[in-house]
């Protein structure tokens, strides 16, 4: 374990996480479903630590292997999990910002995991102790979960009314708890109308659940699309060449962007509900776009030898603003819109579903970059990346709406309405959403 191994064994090893995430996101929806909100949050759990544990101890890379399934599957379940739970305890003009907070403790975690690492760089058995301790948040967070109460949507549609009522009643006022179970009990009244559990197939045969899983999954694909992780992957690069080489160097310039990164999500966590998701997206996109530009310019400057090194700061430039425009807008918004864009029966599965896509995506790119780059050069692939950002900011304009300050209910009215035209208010909703 300690020597060399085969590359394609590190790519497995690397890779072997992301398989286990997009088998977890996948079945995390029926989870969901079945179990409750809370319930498959602790399986993810006791995976995940289960898998930080066979990661730690593990005997020979393929031992290891089998750890880092485990650890994504729980890294999968809980993807799914965690931005449903928040947003059905939410009250729909906070929704936005708490589900975004999700976000920033993933942000923020992998900014401490940086700091772990650094701390364990000089204690005999380093590998061994970076992946075991990965193991004690999901012992704080399995611990914590406990005294949680279960998603009050879920307990009222699936199993107890009279305990949901009781968890609403803490979250609501008794003025605005009558009307949310005035809406819960519709939606009660739909869902019992519904003679089979809904299958992952359904969602293609209905035409406003088809519209709505285009918008949650084309969000989370193009998240991933316009080179996030490419992006983080290749700024020790950046800073060589802007004149800097060393790896104290490349390890500090981890830190300061998963700092930045932690940043850009507390600024979205308060613009996801001034702002709104729709406007926030758009304008996350129009600066992923001019940043890529500026990247893709600075590697073509670099191979015509121009400007004399004064394009390694134009890549540090456009590096910086990537993430600054990234981070509060396409970091947060494809979690949140999925997080409240689909029926309450749809939920799971749909949610499931889109996250899956958004793992997927990620292999793609993860295993995809670097060929390209080597066929095209780095130039051109951060340009292929701005058109996509391109072809995203048109897809975010045509097919997302804006979904600030609405009700689960009042959002699969606009659905219902941009699939069957008859009438369903969807602009007056709009409206409605925008200036709460």
């Amino acid at each position: 374990m300690e020597g060399s191994k085969p590359v394609s064994l590190q790519e497995t090893i690397v890779s072997m996480a992301l398989v286990g995430a997009m088998i977890g996101a996948a079945a995390g929806g029926w989870v969901n479903d079945v179990c409750g909100r809370k319930k498959a949050t602790l399986i993810a759990d006791v995976v995940f630590l289960f898998g930080s544990v066979v990661m730690a101890a593990a005997p020979d890379p393929y031992v290891l292997i089998f750890g880092r399934l485990l650890v994504g599957l729980g890294v999968g379940v809980a993807s799914v999990t965690a931005p449903v739970y928040i947003a059905e305890a939410s009250p729909s003009e906070i929704r936005g910002g708490l589900v975004s907070t999700n976000v920033l403790m993933i942000t923020g975690g992998q900014f401490l995991s940086y700091l772990v690492n650094l701390a364990f760089t000089e204690v005999p058995g380093t590998w061994r102790w970076m992946l075991g301790v990965s193991g004690v948040p999901a012992v704080i967070q399995f611990s914590l979960m406990l005294f949680l109460p279960e998603s009050p949507r879920w307990l009222y549609l699936k199993k107890d009314k009279s305990e949901a009522v009781a968890v609403l009643s803490k979250i609501y006022d008794p003025c605005r708890l009558e009307e949310e179970l005035d809406q819960l009990s519709a939606a009660s009244e739909e869902e019992s109308q519904r003679k089979t559990a809904v299958r992952y197939w359904d969602v293609f045969k209905s035409k406003e659940i088809r519209l709505a899983f285009l918008a949650g999954a084309g969000l989370q694909a193009f998240q991933q699309f316009t080179g996030i992780n490419t992006v983080m992957y290749y700024s020790p690069t950046i800073v060589q060449m802007a004149g800097f080489s060393s790896n104290q160097l490349a390890l500090l310039l981890s830190l300061i962007v998963a700092a930045m990164n932690a940043t850009g999500t507390v600024v979205g966590i308060y613009l996801i509900d001034h702002v709104g998701r729709r406007k926030l997206a758009l304008s996350s996109l129009s600066g992923v776009i001019v940043s890529l530009v500026l990247l893709s310019a600075a590697f073509f400057l670099r191979s015509y030898g121009s400007l004399n090194g004064l394009y390694g700061w134009i890549a540090v430039l456009g590096l910086a603003l990537y993430i600054a425009f990234f981070a509060p807008g396409m970091g947060p918004v494809p979690w949140t819109v999925n997080s409240e864009i689909y029926p309450e029966s749809y939920r799971g599965i749909c949610g499931g579903m889109s996250a899956t896509v958004n793992w997927v995506s990620n292999l793609i790119v993860a295993q995809s970059f670097l060929s390209i780059a080597e066929a095209v050069g780095t130039g051109a692939t951060f340009l292929i990346l701005a058109g996509v950002a391109v072809v995203a900011f048109v897809f975010v304009a045509a097919f997302v709406p804006e979904t600030k300050g609405l009700t689960f209910e009042e959002v699969e009215k606009i659905w219902k309405e941009r699939a069957w035209g008859n009438g369903y208010g969807r602009e007056g909703l709009l409206e409605e959403g925008r200036e709460s």
